[in-house]
């Protein structure tokens, strides 16, 4: 990273070739440094994302409409640990984990519940999903269809970055490859059906809370990214075709300089590096537009009212990097997942943020300062050279199954560590300025009656089927077989009432499970 004692003159700048008309250019032109439209914010506020799903289905859809009467804009759904995995509720090994971390999800019946009264072709909806991706955008384009909403007027966002789960998080089903598989039969599908959906969201956020620095954000995210358009281009989709509904997702950590740099330099690496490779028609291709989360890493269970103050200031960070939506962490996340008050403080942050501070008023604030243009180039010109290398092993896939992204993570984590120990990093309230005792905040628990009324509702949806869900994973099956787009033969089960653990589990039969190897 860049010397942090430099003055950061214009002389600093010319020994970095700084070049106002190539590396700037105009807000919402091509090398989109200063942001992907040109009036930013002056035309269009960021999205107001909450990421909250807990417990039931019932009351994850009680949160989402509090969150939407008191101003939140988009919703961002959680969901529970074995819905992540593609379990259902009642598998022996999702015991004690039901509604946890988040909402509990196994067939449709859940699904109309949860999006009840949402209106889905005037609400933007986002799912952090990865591996079971296509079942959860099945479910709600089956919700939608039985609503009589055309898919034509849906927008929203899965996940989808299934690379990211093997370098960084973990909530993997299926080996790579046939996994890469499903993320293209997903853009295809999209392309055609549901073409305002952002078919991936290419995440840097997890690599982050997993321990890496700025550049290593950059740097595996796009490398990412770039795995899966090489993907599809290979199935012989045209770039323009899916190109401009991919989106990433970014951490707004604490380092607020570094951050504003990172976000600018992010949008830069990505629009050069798709037109060298790809040579897009369509400029909405090489513009980067990304949702930031506010660092989970960063929250402390000491001291935890100073969450606000941090959370704020991410947040601050992420608008002038000139994010497209928003989600602001609340203060309780380090103890249990927030609480109603909590939210609504998150939920206030974004909103002073846009009405009361100014911010949003000028595009790119901070462009022609010496430190943010010279830390530009510089997080950029780091995270393209580890891009080099990552190419060099044969790209992204390789790259994470020789292990080098985790060992590179891990590497950094365990440095991060070290300074919080020696204390040459500071974090308020855990080694330093330390209190005698706490203040303490109520905090959510989930009772554990969830699992058991939950489980009560899956066999019961069993039991009262009465089409033939069978068939539909017989068909799936051939599918998985033959080397068909899966997206169509998953959206017929759903609607037959397969459950997410029944189709997975017919997936397995074809493409097996991944096993973490070491490295």
């Amino acid at each position: 990273m860049a010397d942090r004692q430099s003055l950061y003159t214009q002389s600093d700048l010319a020994q970095r070739s700084f070049d106002p008309e190539t590396d700037l250019a105009a807000p919402g032109a091509f090398p989109y440094t200063r942001g992907p439209q040109a009036s930013m914010y002056r035309g269009k506020l960021w999205t107001m994302r909450q990421y909250a799903g807990f417990s039931t289905a019932a009351e994850s859809n009680a949160r989402y409409r509090y969150l939407l009467e008191r101003g939140t804009t988009g919703l961002s759904v959680a969901f529970d640990l074995p819905t992540q995995i593609g379990m259902d509720s009642d598998d022996a090994r999702a015991r004690g984990e039901v509604g946890k971390v988040g909402v509990a999800i196994d067939s449709i019946a859940d699904m109309e519940t949860l999006l009840e009264a949402i209106p889905l072709d005037k609400v933007s909806i986002s799912m952090t999903i990865n591996a079971p991706a296509s079942i959860l955008l099945a479910l709600l384009l089956v919700v939608a269809e039985r609503r009589g909403t055309d898919w034509k007027t849906l927008s929203g966002t899965i996940q989808n970055d299934i690379l990211k789960e093997y370098a960084a998080r973990g909530t993997y089903i299926f080996p790579p490859a046939p996994s890469l598989r499903i993320v293209t039969d997903i853009f295809e599908f999209c392309a055609r059906n549901v073409p305002r959906w952002n078919t991936i969201s290419v995440s840097g956020y997890h690599i982050r809370e997993a321990g890496s620095t700025a550049v290593q954000e950059v740097a595996f995210t796009l490398a990412n990214g770039l795995q899966y358009v090489q993907a599809a281009v290979e199935r012989g989709l045209d770039v323009d075709a899916f190109a401009p509904r991919i989106s990433f997702f970014f951490n707004a950590h604490n380092d607020f300089i570094e951050e504003v740099a990172k976000f600018r330099a992010a949008r830069k690496l990505w629009a050069e590096l798709m037109r060298e490779r790809y040579a897009p028609k369509d400029p909405r291709s090489l513009a980067l537009r990304f949702h930031a989360q506010t660092a989970g890493s960063t929250l402390t269970a000491q001291q935890p009212e100073n969450n606000v103050i941090r959370v704020a200031y991410q947040a601050l960070a992420a608008v002038l990097g000139g994010c497209q939506s928003l989600h602001t962490n609340s203060r309780d996340e380090a103890l249990a997942l927030p609480t109603e008050e909590s939210v609504k403080i998150a939920l206030r942050t974004q909103q002073i943020l846009a009405y009361e501070s100014g911010v949003p008023a000028i595009v790119d604030p901070l462009a022609g300062s010496y430190a943010i243009e010279a830390l530009t180039l510089d997080i950029e010109r780091e995270a393209r050279a580890l891009i080099e290398k990552i190419d060099a092993m044969g790209g992204a896939r390789a790259a994470i199954e020789s292990g080098f992204m985790q060992h590179e993570i891990g590497d950094s984590a365990y440095r991060a560590q070290r300074a919080l120990e020696d204390k040459s990093a500071i974090v308020v309230g855990v080694n330093e300025f330390v209190d005698e005792q706490d203040a303490t905040l109520p905090i959510l628990v989930i009772d554990e009656s969830v699992e058991r009324e939950q489980v009560a509702r899956l066999q019961a949806f069993r039991a009262s089927r009465t089409r033939d869900w069978q068939s539909a994973l017989a068909r799936l099956d051939d599918a998985a077989r033959s080397g068909e787009n899966l997206m169509p033969h998953i959206v017929d089960a759903v609607r037959n009432e397969s459950t997410i653990g029944e189709i997975v589990a017919t997936l397995k039969r074809t493409f097996g499970e991944h096993i973490e190897q070491g490295f």
